[in-house]
């Protein structure tokens, strides 16, 4: 394990949003939705892809916060622009669960 000092972990934004919309997307290589996460009025609505489909149905995803990483460049996947990075964590079958917070906090709340 490589260790990194603070202002490395101070440059990294860790926010919290919520997931206003998610959709198929079926030109992904793996299965994978997309999402539209609300980071409040300082960040706004970001893009983002995520292979979480084994845990996640599309009905259940809208109105969930997610941790996220939203200071990365913006990468293309396939015909999707991905603007922030989703967390999560891989399960005894290597299927991505969430990162999420305990109580509702303000879109956009950064970890601390």
């Amino acid at each position: 394990m490589e260790l990194i000092d603070w202002q490395q972990f101070e440059n990294v934004e860790l926010r919290v949003g919520t997931i206003v919309e998610a959709a198929e997307f079926g030109e992904a290589r793996k299965p994978a939705y997309k999402l539209w996460i609300d980071f409040g009025p300082e960040t706004g609505i970001k893009k983002s892809s995520a292979q979480i489909t084994k845990h996640y149905t599309l009905d259940e995803l809208p109105g969930r916060q997610v941790v996220a990483v939203v200071n990365f460049p913006r990468k293309q996947i396939g015909t999707f622009m991905s603007e922030c990075l989703v967390t999560g964590f891989a399960d005894a079958n290597g299927d991505i669960v969430l990162t999420s917070v305990e109580r509702p906090v303000p879109n956009g709340s950064r970890l601390c």
